[in-house]
């Protein structure tokens, strides 16, 4: 039997407020990273994810063999979970996702904009070789 499980967390990252939206689905994690504006009431989040789950870009999706393991001993699923609510910020693997999905924009926007400044050169060099022969015509 396949597991989902998902996890929305809301941090203050200076100047606004964020959410990393994390969720594994058999063995696929993937994770996205939402921006809000003012600190965001607890109904408004939900609102949000109601109406903008089909908009949500998660990527970059990636295997990792997931584990999950039953866990009996109450005080141990207690702990766990007491675990879960005190950590601050993202979860390292989400902070991994979103850093390697800014590097792939990255990679992305490199390649677009040598791309443009080619055609420029192209573009000059092309107006500077008619300009000559205009000269050379006698205009």
């Amino acid at each position: 039997m396949e597991s989902i499980c998902s996890k929305l967390t809301v941090f203050f990252e200076s100047p606004f407020w964020v959410g990393v939206y994390e969720r594994e689905c058999g063995r696929v994690y993937e994770v996205c990273k939402i921006t809000f504006g003012a600190e965001p009431k607890e109904y408004e989040v939900y609102d949000f994810l109601l109406k903008n789950y089909h908009r949500l870009l998660f990527r970059p999706s990636f295997q990792e063999n997931v584990t999950f393991t039953k866990i009996k001993n109450p005080k141990r699923l207690q702990r766990a979970i007491h675990r879960q609510v005190s950590q601050t910020g993202a979860g390292t693997k989400a902070q991994q996702a979103i850093k390697k999905a800014q590097e792939e924009m990255k990679k992305e926007h490199k390649v677009v904009s040598a791309q443009q400044r080619e055609e420029e050169k192209i573009r000059r060099y092309e107006l500077h070789q008619k300009n000559r022969k205009e000269k050379h015509r006698g205009h």
